[in-house]
């Protein structure tokens, strides 16, 4: 039959076979599910929201994640991992056994050791070191599980930083806020589910794919914000648009988008819908959560934030109160860490712009009873490495060992897990790959990594791959 003889109702073979059998095994299975009570019975008219909450696989310990993400590599021999034998070995050559098989950024064989800039001391009733230069982080250690022995298998920034943050090198895999709003939903109605910031020098060198929903329907990726009094690009209504026309222009669009889902059933147009209507109810709440002169002066003070200026401690602030309204992910980026050289004055510098507000978040949360619920998570996409670059003062990115931090929802703090050896060269103990912190994180979120799937490409797609699924359970409450 000619379709082109009835183009209001074109039907092929195609589509008959695969949406109509489909379609009557979904509407009995459907109908079944609320029968048992498992499924709220359908209300016609309506569309279902794609960010509505879900439940999780087990009883979460989190509700919400918090990622600060140090962009460029932090030194882990500068911050975390004090190695006084390093010291030792400063301006000689390492041992040969030691770079055998290695392959590094930019530095060739002969680079020398570099011993550490900084000074280490004990804190916190459970005696974790830290660098000097993280005096306000100090304060709050007791409540930190610290990962000494991060191990990933990219020594460059953008493949590193988009497997840190969606399991895999390659572009085009959901982002780890992506998979957790596909998992759960949002408890926010009038703000995104997933929020974004950026702050330092520029951008993460992965770019958008850090935060991107990859094969997942595209209402999962995030949603970058800004400082200032526009958080988010042209969600002011233009000159001359009034807010009657502009509901009256929503609703015809809403409708036509209804009748168009209902007929093809694509996920995308859902997205559209719940795009429009986002942005409608975000005019007023995004920029009142942006508003951050409602904060008290003890509370700027503490974080360091300063109303109308882009920083990380604004954006640190701006976290809490998106948690407060129910967002359940917030990545906040610095970009700052990648130390080839002038490393002393660089992470000086660094740190001066991220400790005092992120040890203010845990403080923050934690006296506001919001700490058990928020999962905090404090890393980047590798560490440096023990030999010298630039002259006498940098070094290169290095995969091998590197240390990251978690708190809040679930993490037993005050604990300190893993080991590097003598010179913060290889993990020797408890190796933590990126895809077991994914893991983690799932599961502290409610989460199963093994069930989280999505079909794509006819493989049920995972963020841990097809790794399995082993969760750090020295670093659980």
């Amino acid at each position: 039959m000619n379709q082109n003889q009835h183009p209001a109702h074109p039907i092929a073979r195609r589509w008959f076979l695969q949406q109509c059998g489909v379609g009557v095994g979904a509407i009995a299975l459907q109908q079944m599910l609320q029968e048992s009570g498992y499924a709220a019975p359908a209300k016609t008219g309506e569309i279902e929201d794609p960010l509505a909450p879900r439940q999780p696989h087990h009883p979460p310990k989190a509700k919400n994640i918090i990622f600060l993400f140090m962009g460029g590599g932090p030194s882990h021999l500068e911050l975390f991992d004090n190695k006084p034998v390093l010291g030792k070995f400063d301006g000689k050559l390492p041992p040969e056994e030691l770079l055998k098989g290695y392959r590094a950024a930019f530095i060739n064989p002969n680079s020398k050791f570099l011993g550490p800039k900084f000074k280490f001391a004990k804190h916190g009733k459970c005696g974790a070191e830290l660098s000097e230069i993280l005096p306000h982080l100090s304060e709050v250690v007791d409540d930190l599980a610290i990962v000494k022995s991060m191990k990933t298998d990219a020594f460059n920034h953008a493949p590193a930083q988009i497997q840190a943050l969606t399991g895999s090198q390659l572009f085009g895999k959901p982002s780890l806020g992506a998979w957790t709003i596909y998992g759960l939903g949002s408890e926010s109605k009038n703000l995104p589910g997933f929020v974004v910031f950026s702050s330092g020098n520029k951008g993460p060198s992965g770019g958008s794919s850090c935060w991107g929903s990859g094969f997942l329907p595209t209402v999962h990726q995030g949603v970058m914000f800004r400082g200032g009094q526009e958080p988010v690009l042209y969600l002011k209504n233009p000159p001359g648009v009034s807010e009657q026309l502009q509901r009256d222009s929503l609703d015809t669009l809403k409708a036509l988008n209804q009748n168009h889902l209902e007929q093809v059933g694509d996920p995308e147009i859902a997205t559209r819908i719940n795009s429009f209507e986002m942005a409608y109810r975000m005019q007023s709440s995004a920029p009142d959560v942006m508003d951050i002169t409602q904060e008290t002066k003890q509370t700027l003070e503490m974080y360091g934030a300063e109303p109308g200026k882009s920083s990380f401690a604004n954006n640190c602030l701006l976290a809490r109160r998106l948690v407060e309204r129910g967002v359940r992910c917030i990545q906040l980026f610095h970009e700052s860490w990648d130390q080839h050289g002038g490393l002393v004055g660089g992470l000086k510098n660094n740190c001066k712009a991220t400790d005092q507000a992120s040890a203010a978040l845990i403080k923050d949360l934690k006296q506001r009873g919001m700490l058990k619920d928020t999962l905090v998570v404090w890393g980047g996409e590798f560490g440096r490495t023990p030999m010298v670059q630039g002259g006498n003062d940098g070094r290169d990115h290095h995969p091998n060992a590197f240390t990251m931090w978690l708190a809040g929802g679930g993490i037993k703090g005050g604990t300190t897990i893993g080991r590097s050896d003598d010179f913060g060269f290889n993990v020797i103990e408890d190796e933590v790959p990126v895809y077991d912190l994914h893991a983690t994180i799932l599961h502290l979120l409610g989460l199963n990594p093994e069930r989280l799937s999505f079909r794509f490409q006819g493989l049920d797609q995972r963020l841990i791959g097809v790794n399995p699924a082993k969760i750090v359970k020295k670093i659980l409450a």
